[in-house]
């Protein structure tokens, strides 16, 4: 029975052990050469149809960019402080090895095509590029 009981904790220990294994995040393949940070304002953020339409063109352009490395995108995270600009409706984060790789980027097919498809649903974009400190 003692033998029994030890089995039993041990299989439970191993199936902990296998649950936390698959719920750790993967190393960040964050590159601090170049970040690329664009916000976009919709015209329509409370669309549902517009949203749908401009994250599908959103998600098949980066899935088939062959530059862009980190690939993030987000929406407004509601923290209302002073300092916090909620007014946009979506985000990207991109990073580059470096700024030549990231100029090719802009002129990517898939890039323009993204632009060109989806730009007549926002109003409004904002970029912020940035190289890191150690470079």
């Amino acid at each position: 029975m003692k033998l029994f009981k030890n089995s039993i904790v041990l299989l439970m220990l191993v199936a902990l052990n296998s649950c936390e294994e698959k719920t750790e995040k993967p190393e960040s393949d964050f590159d601090s050469n170049f970040a690329h940070v664009v916000y976009f304002w919709l015209n329509n953020p409370n669309n549902s149809d517009d949203r749908a339409e401009f994250e599908k063109a959103l998600k098949q352009f980066l899935n088939t960019s062959e530059y862009a490395q980190t690939r993030f995108i987000g929406i407004p995270a509601n923290t209302p402080r002073d300092v916090v600009d909620n007014s946009w409706t979506y985000s990207i984060i991109l990073t580059f090895p470096s700024k030549e790789i990231q100029d090719k980027y802009q002129k990517e097919p898939v890039h323009l095509k993204f632009v060109e498809e989806a730009s007549h649903l926002w109003e409004r974009v904002q970029v912020y590029d940035a190289v890191g400190l150690d470079n």
